[in-house]
């Protein structure tokens, strides 16, 4: 925590001592009436922001609530049977309660997820509740803090249960997606990746959730390089059809290697982040408002879009997705809470410098 805090600090100074330098953002006394306030723009509390998921699904938030509360997995279970396969949806939703379970073995070790044990045990031909414990087995995996052995150990077994709920749902690219998260971990090799992509790309080859899945795999911290990375991420921006998000995948790429905490300004005005930022905002702007996934590209636009000083682009994006944050690149942070709130207060200060106020952006 305290590392997370000297990093917010750095950040919000150096920022501030940036913008006063250009005229930009004064400072002010606290609760002075020129002070910016997010809540002015409605925006929820830091203390109530939702790190569960990165945009609204109040069926699911609904369902798991019934499920850990009776510890019944039947709500989960029909949730997933009416959510269409090769969906976005059906994969936050996976995620979604597999981070649940993984949460609540973490928090009740001795009970804790009974009900995802019990829906292996009575319902094992079930596709969705195979789904859910690979994904589960997964985030274990990354989250037990055990031996490098012992987390091989555990995605073993998570391969194991990718290729049996592949099994059981034919066409549904979501076993492979988890299967992606494994492939990263225990280290395949390119060609055996490259088969396992193909078995997406004859699904789903649209699915945003499984490129985001597999950009990380050729990524320089895990099996590739940066210009692998955006070789892979401009290959399917280029052949993405109008309204999909594939379009913003390069932005990713591009937060994939970014140095630690880039603070020089000439970096966010430099071609290469020019040009992602106009594609993710281009990719916003085709998309379907329902689309799941959108939220994802928006929030990564609000942590580039304040870091190049475009306020009311930013303000634009956080009117949208403000009171979930479970997405990158709140997520990376140990608080994702206090990281978001932070880069929304420099966006409100900026956009209020620059003449913005609540009536303008309603505007």
């Amino acid at each position: 925590m305290g590392i997370l805090w000297v990093l917010m600090a750095v950040l919000m100074i150096a920022w501030v001592v940036m913008l006063r330098r250009r005229g930009g953002i004064r400072q002010v006394a606290p609760g002075s009436p020129d002070a910016a306030d997010p809540a002015d723009y409605g925006f929820v509390r830091q203390e109530e922001l939702d790190v569960r998921l990165p945009g609204p699904d109040q069926d699911l938030l609904d369902v798991m609530a019934v499920v850990q509360r009776t510890q019944d997995f039947t709500a989960a279970s029909q949730l997933l049977a009416g959510t269409g396969k090769e969906t976005e949806a059906r994969w936050e939703r996976v995620q979604a309660i597999a981070g649940a379970a993984a949460l609540e073995m973490q928090q009740t070790e001795r009970r804790g997820a009974g009900w995802l044990q019990s829906w292996r045990t009575q319902q094992p031909k079930d596709a969705g509740g195979a789904q859910v414990f690979a994904e589960f087995l997964v985030q274990q995996a990354w989250r037990g803090g055990g031996t490098p052995d012992e987390q091989r150990i555990v995605l073993e077994e998570a391969r194991s249960a990718c290729e049996q709920a592949a099994l059981l749902a034919p066409g549904d690219p979501v076993p492979h997606i988890t299967h992606l998260a494994v492939a990263r971990g225990l280290g395949y090799s390119r060609s055996e990746f490259e088969q396992l992509w193909l078995k997406i790309l004859d699904t789903a080859p649209g699915h945003m959730g499984a490129h985001l899945a597999g950009l990380r795999y050729w990524t320089e911290k895990w099996h590739g390089s940066r210009d692998e990375a955006f070789a892979f991420a401009e290959a399917a921006a280029a052949r993405a059809p109008r309204g999909s998000l594939l379009a913003a995948l390069p932005l990713f790429a591009l937060y994939e290697h970014m140095p630690d905490l880039n603070l020089v300004r000439g970096f966010y005005e430099s071609e290469v982040v020019t040009k992602a930022l106009h594609g993710a905002l281009y990719a916003v702007h085709e998309a379907r408002p329902d689309d799941p996934m959108l939220a994802h590209v928006r929030h990564l636009l609000v942590f580039f879009l304040v870091r190049s000083e475009r306020w009311a682009e930013a303000m634009q994006q956080l009117v949208r997705v403000d009171g979930h944050i479970g997405a990158i690149p709140w997520t990376a942070e140990e608080d994702p809470a206090s990281s978001y709130a932070v880069y929304r207060a420099l966006a409100v200060a900026g956009y209020e410098a620059n003449g913005g106020s609540p009536a303008t952006l309603r505007a």
